[in-house]
């Protein structure tokens, strides 16, 4: 596929529904045993049948306290849980799904469907990750191929953003085993942080701990969840904004595990909601592997406190090149409010208790 054709996302939608057609119908097994997804995103269940604008009753919508960044994309959000089932709470960081749940994000430019992706737990321990592109007309959405699909829309003069593949998707995700990442209990806390960078307002029917205890959909979870959720602890409101922002967009990898544990930061839910001032203090000066430019070897720390341009936190917030982005996935224009915001977070810091 060339690039003329990839600018028409009506164009590819057409190609890979030719593509994909014999094997509509036909079971596929994808990596460990794992169904494929389904090929169109009618047949996901996020519709109802015949459908692709009404949402199926059973499927509630959430919303995220601290939404991550996705180019200024706006992003709606489902969740199905299987009649009958409920979510493991017993960790109330680390949430256990039943088997048969599905969730989907949908992106849109204005009022343009570009994507919606779908995580389906079709396995005690097997998640299935899949991405649907939609027609210029929002009438069609199809799977698209596990390797992803470049340059699909111009976001930003000169920046075009892709399908994921699917072994980005696990990037993000995980794969030990994969997880949601934005529904959980902090995310999901009815005790909003109203100073939430991109903060969504909530809709009448989106799920929060409250409804999750109220319904019983919840197990496990501590008896005083909905009377006392889960905030990041701060004496400062321009902190809480701040961490909850970086939890939500670097801490999916900076989570004291794996390969890149060593490198810190830490922003475990965990830790925030104990004491997020003690996480806040954990940035402060610490040395950092990235160098910035002109900084003596082994002088960069993340957050250098009153210098936002001599931390690497924000520099690295700041850039789009390759080497130094972060997150390095999943955008292609800079979060210009959330980089204001941070740098006068740490030009202020630290700040007064509010």
């Amino acid at each position: 596929m060339n690039r003329r054709v990839l600018g028409s996302a009506g164009a590819l939608a057409a190609i890979l529904f030719v593509s994909i057609a014999h094997q509509v119908n036909r079971p596929v097994l994808a990596a460990h045993g794992l169904p494929e997804p389904p090929a169109l995103l009618a047949d996901t269940g996020l519709y109802v049948d015949g459908s692709l604008t009404v949402v199926r009753p059973g499927n509630r919508s959430f919303v995220p306290q601290y939404p991550l960044w996705s180019d200024g994309l706006s992003k709606p959000r489902w969740i199905y849980l299987p009649p009958g089932t409920t979510i493991d709470g017993n960790d109330e960081h680390d949430w256990k799904f039943p088997v048969g749940t599905k969730l989907w994000k949908q992106f849109s430019l204005k009022d343009r469907k570009v994507e919606t992706r779908l995580l389906w737990k079709a396995s005690a321990d097997g998640w299935v990750t899949g991405s649907y592109l939609w027609n210029e007309a929002g009438t069609e959405a199809v799977l698209a191929p596990a390797e992803g699909v470049p340059d699909v829309l111009e976001v930003a003069p000169g920046r075009r953003i892709s399908i994921p593949s699917r072994t980005d998707c696990t990037a993000c995700h995980g794969t030990k085993p994969p997880a949601p990442l934005g529904f959980n209990a902090l995310q999901l806390s009815s005790d909003r942080d109203p100073n939430a960078i991109h903060g969504e307002k909530l809709g009448p029917d989106a799920l929060t701990v409250v409804q999750l205890s109220t319904e019983r959909l919840l197990a496990h979870a501590r008896p005083d969840l909905a009377q006392n959720p889960p905030r990041i602890r701060t004496a400062n409101a321009d902190t809480r904004a701040a961490l909850g922002y970086l939890a939500a967009n670097c801490g999916v990898c900076h989570d004291g595990k794996g390969e890149i544990a060593a490198l810190g930061p830490t922003l475990r839910h965990r830790d925030l909601v104990a004491d997020g001032d003690a996480v806040a203090r954990s940035l402060i000066n610490q040395p950092t592997r990235w160098q910035l430019p002109g900084i003596p070897d082994g002088h960069t720390v993340l957050v250098k406190p009153g210098a936002p341009d001599g931390s690497a936190l924000l520099v690295r917030m700041r850039s789009r090149a390759p080497s130094s982005q972060m997150p390095p996935l999943g955008s292609v224009v800079r979060d210009q409010h959330a980089v204001e915001t941070l740098a006068r977070w740490i030009a202020s810091y630290p700040l007064k208790p509010r």
